[in-house]
């Protein structure tokens, strides 16, 4: 029904156009602080008594990039109707209201031979004067502001951005119209947005908890009980020119406490990987020992074994969604945390491969937490990190914790943790893309006391920093169940070790510099805390080695 009706609001747009054959072409010139004027990407619009088409050489040509929109005007009802093709072939259309109000303006001035008058309008802040004239039949304009004037021939958005015609033709062709699903215009504005990039979705609504009932969705698979969920993702080449997103929605489904999240890949290129432990138990996969003979499985880089890579590091809020109904005067809880970050750094890893990506909260509750995940690509952005060598180093995130993968406690070793790996070739630019927080909830625990990272290369310190978060308190109202203490705080507003309950982690870029091939070792130290009883600290980190080859 919605294709008909849109159908046939198009056919009476060409039957007036073909009933109208005065029809005139406007064509506009872009100027940006004074420079040449451009008409490559400027409107062109036509018009007559009937309707009026705002369009661009390049749509009218067939060479401009999807989607492609176009904007008609109805002078009889003054109604704008939006038309876009979308890339896989879909015409959708949309109708609107114009609500500009308009201040007009004594001021007069020539364009083109034409008499033209002044008005003004504010829209989303930006201020947008108006130079239309009444001298030329119909309604025209370079977009739907002061297109109901008359014949605008000139636009200045903000005193810099003008759109001024720089020609009128008469009796030209009024282009064919294209039929087009008719939608809301939120809908309508959602799939153009949506149009313009690549969204790979993972996961949709699903449960990461501590209960061996809750079923996975298809393609989905579950592991240490449901406290980590898996998909094997197909992802497509990636250029140099695309930015790279992951973003994960999360909301309580019965857990009110701030948890350790992870969203990571397992990658492949060497004879084992995280899968094997997955599927075969943690302890088959290489251990590490401290002094103390502790085993930490799966955490570092070996000759046949390539640790997690972790794409984010989020922390849930106290109980968001879940418990909305512990209410608190003057504050209005939100219903979900939104996680996203740029990982564009990774995709050389990515590109053009199948991978197991991970989602894991740690939490002992039956209903747990909902999460979403997806992965988006973006055209253009900054080409900043553009490396094509990737190898993950180590990853202490014990993922696995409820199928028996140890907490990273080996930083009470002096030595730290020290890896070491071989280069197959010369390395330039080397980055430590190191990400790293620390925990232990009590007064004396790290993660409310800020303590030192230093991380070695080849045994020479190459950088040292205390990580931690100040800001925590800006993320309140994500904590309906966060406790509350005789100081007026609450337990969401401490500061931590680089997190928040609520907050994403943002990974730290070391330079390295430029490295030969070869063998090299890295090292982090940081001085955990002592035990207190059955109290104790450890440090999530983890680091992945990106340069150009």
């Amino acid at each position: 029904m919605r294709l008909l009706f849109c159908l046939f609001i198009m056919m009476g747009l060409q039957a007036t156009a073909q009933q109208n054959p005065e029809t005139w072409k406007i064509t506009y010139a872009r100027i940006v602080n004074d420079q040449q004027p451009d008409t490559r990407n400027a409107p062109v619009v036509f018009t007559h008594a009937g309707a009026t088409l705002i369009t661009s050489d390049p749509v009218l040509k067939g060479t401009a990039p999807f989607p492609v929109e176009q904007t008609f005007f109805d002078p009889v009802t003054r109604k704008i109707m939006y038309v876009s093709s979308l890339a896989e072939g879909k015409a959708i259309s949309a109708r609107d209201t114009l609500s500009a109000k308009y201040e007009l303006l004594p001021d007069v001035k020539e364009i083109l031979g034409y008499s033209c008058r002044k008005a003004k309008t504010v829209i989303n802040s930006n201020t947008i004067e108006i130079w239309y004239t009444r001298a030329l039949p119909g309604y025209a304009a370079p977009s739907a502001v002061g297109i109901d004037l008359g014949t605008v021939l000139e636009t200045v958005r903000n005193g810099n951005t003008i759109i001024r015609a720089v020609s009128i033709e008469k009796n030209a062709t009024f282009p064919p119209v294209i039929a087009a699903e008719n939608y809301d215009l939120l809908s309508y504005r959602d799939l153009i947005w949506k149009s313009r990039f690549i969204t790979l979705p993972v996961f949709d609504r699903e449960l990461i908890n501590w209960n061996e009932e809750t079923k996975a969705k298809e393609g989905v698979m579950r592991f240490a009980n449901g406290t980590l969920i898996l998909k094997k993702v197909k992802f497509p080449e990636i250029g140099n020119n695309q930015q790279v997103f992951v973003e994960l929605k999360q909301r309580s489904n019965g857990d009110a406490y701030d948890r350790t999240g992870s969203v990571f890949v397992i990658p492949e290129g060497r004879e084992k990987n995280f899968f094997d432990g997955l599927t075969h138990g943690i302890n088959t996969l290489p251990l590490l020992k401290d002094a103390s003979g502790k085993e930490y499985q799966g955490m570092t880089l070996t000759e046949n074994y390539l640790p997690n890579i972790e794409l984010m590091r989020f922390f849930t809020s106290f109980g968001i969604h879940h418990f909305n109904y512990n209410q608190i005067k003057g504050k209005e809880w939100l219903e979900f945390t939104p996680f996203r970050q740029d990982i564009s750094d990774l995709r050389s890893e990515l590109s053009n491969k199948e991978l197991y990506v991970g989602a894991y909260i740690g939490n002992y509750d039956k209903g747990g937490h909902e999460v979403s995940l997806e992965i988006t690509l973006h055209n253009g952005g900054s080409r900043y990190h553009n490396f094509d060598f990737v190898l993950p180093v180590f990853n202490t995130v014990n993922v696995m914790e409820m199928g028996g993968q140890n907490y990273a406690t080996l930083f009470a070793d002096e030595k730290g943790l020290l890896v070491e790996f071989t280069l197959p070739h010369d390395l330039k630019d080397a980055k430590l893309r190191y990400i790293t927080t620390g925990h232990g909830g009590w007064g004396n625990g790290d993660e409310f006391v800020p303590k030192t990272n230093r991380v070695f290369l080849d045994n020479l310190l190459v950088h040292s920093f205390t990580p931690w978060r100040q800001d925590c308190g800006s993320y309140r109202l994500s904590n309906p169940v966060s406790g509350n203490f005789a100081s007026g705080l609450s337990s969401s507003d401490l500061s931590r070790s680089n997190w928040c309950p609520a907050t994403v982690t943002n990974p730290e870029f070391i330079d390295l510099g430029d490295l030969k091939a070869g063998k090299h070792s890295l090292r982090v130290k940081i001085p955990q805390g002592p035990r207190e009883g059955s109290s104790f600290s450890f440090w999530n980190v983890s680091g992945v080695l990106l340069g150009r080859k």
